[in-house]
């Protein structure tokens, strides 16, 4: 579940009494969250039921002694008499493998790259906090060193870009200070693994910007 604040919370189901107290140090909170993936479970079961269901009424027509739909005789004639270098065939065959790599690729991948793992404080509780979030706390506490004007934070799964704009100060001090405030402040976030800090400093344009 997540809150207003960005953060994410969930709850690990209770071990097996087999299960030995090592694994639950091994995980301090690094490993990502994975997505339920609805969306594409979702198309993929309603394409399913349609394509299934079409057929099976078919079927159940044809043994009812009604003649089968046209369109499946039809498409048993073209896959029966097409030549497997057609166009079509090949459409076909690379639409479906193309299909089935998405798919593949959403079972093997965690998916929400919008969280960053948090640390564990409690061995059968994982957080973690948005980025959006993190970026809005990581550019409040830019915005209060001496000297800058603006700041844009993006917040990535292993860097933090900083960009600033100082208007008075050397900038050197002011790189000096954010540097200092930004690295307490990623700390402070309490990441498992806080991202690299990528910090530029300029003066403004001739237009203030």
């Amino acid at each position: 579940m997540s809150d207003q604040h960005g953060a994410v919370v969930e709850q690990d189901p209770p071990p097996s009494p087999g299960r030995a107290h090592g694994t639950r140090r091994a995980d301090d909170g690094h490993k990502r969250f994975w997505s339920a993936r609805r969306v594409p479970a979702g198309v993929l079961a309603l394409l399913l039921l349609v394509v299934t269901g079409a057929f099976l009424y078919d079927v159940v027509a044809v043994r009812a002694g009604r003649d089968g739909m046209s369109w499946r005789r039809d498409l048993a004639r073209q896959l029966a008499e097409r030549p497997l270098d057609d166009v079509w065939v090949l459409t076909g065959a690379g639409v479906a493998a193309a299909l089935g790599l998405w798919l593949l690729v959403l079972a093997v991948t965690p998916g929400l790259r919008s969280l960053l793992p948090m640390r564990r404080t409690h061995p059968d509780v994982r957080a973690a906090l948005h980025r959006d979030a993190a970026a809005m706390v990581l550019r409040d506490r830019a915005m209060e060193v001496a000297g800058v004007q603006s700041v844009r934070v993006r917040v990535k799964r292993r860097r933090t870009d900083v960009r600033a704009v100082s208007h008075f100060r050397e900038l050197d001090d002011v790189r000096a200070d954010l540097t200092a405030v930004l690295d307490a402040t990623a700390e402070g976030l309490g990441l498992a693994r806080p991202p690299a800090l990528s910090l530029r400093v300029r003066r403004p344009g001739r237009k203030g910007r």
